[in-house]
């Protein structure tokens, strides 16, 4: 798996985003929380991921846009190391639930403890 985070691998489509919301489960490492859902994709994409920060937490777009461009990153550099021996295809929203802003290190941190625990939750199922 690349480092890479093409087009085919974000979650975009409305009814996926909320059957995930609905059904899904979720696990979490505060400042994250990741709501996944088993499910197959017609373009063969192993995931589908997306991220969302709350509008009530920043008001202003830029912090928002920040927070987003920091958390797509940090799962764009780990993803390779956690998901390669994952079978199956999943769709993940990560949420960022914090009221304060961070830096690229803490979230990096915690996406890896994040992934981590996605990964042992999914392989005990």
């Amino acid at each position: 798996m690349s480092f890479s985070y093409p087009k085919k691998e974000k979650l975009k489509h409305q009814k996926l985003v909320e059957k995930l919301f609905s059904e899904g489960k979720s696990v979490s490492v505060f400042p994250l929380r990741m709501v996944y859902l088993k499910t197959d994709f017609k373009d063969d994409a192993k995931f589908k991921t997306g991220v969302s920060t709350s509008k009530r937490n920043f008001k202003n777009a830029v912090d928002r846009n920040r927070i987003k461009r920091l958390l797509r990153e940090a799962y764009r550099l780990n993803k390779a190391a956690h998901f390669n021996n994952i079978s199956g295809s999943y769709a993940l929203m990560i949420l960022y639930l914090s009221k304060d802003g961070t830096d690229f290190e803490s979230i990096d941190l915690k996406m890896k403890q994040l992934l981590d625990a996605f990964s042992k939750k999914v392989s005990q199922n």
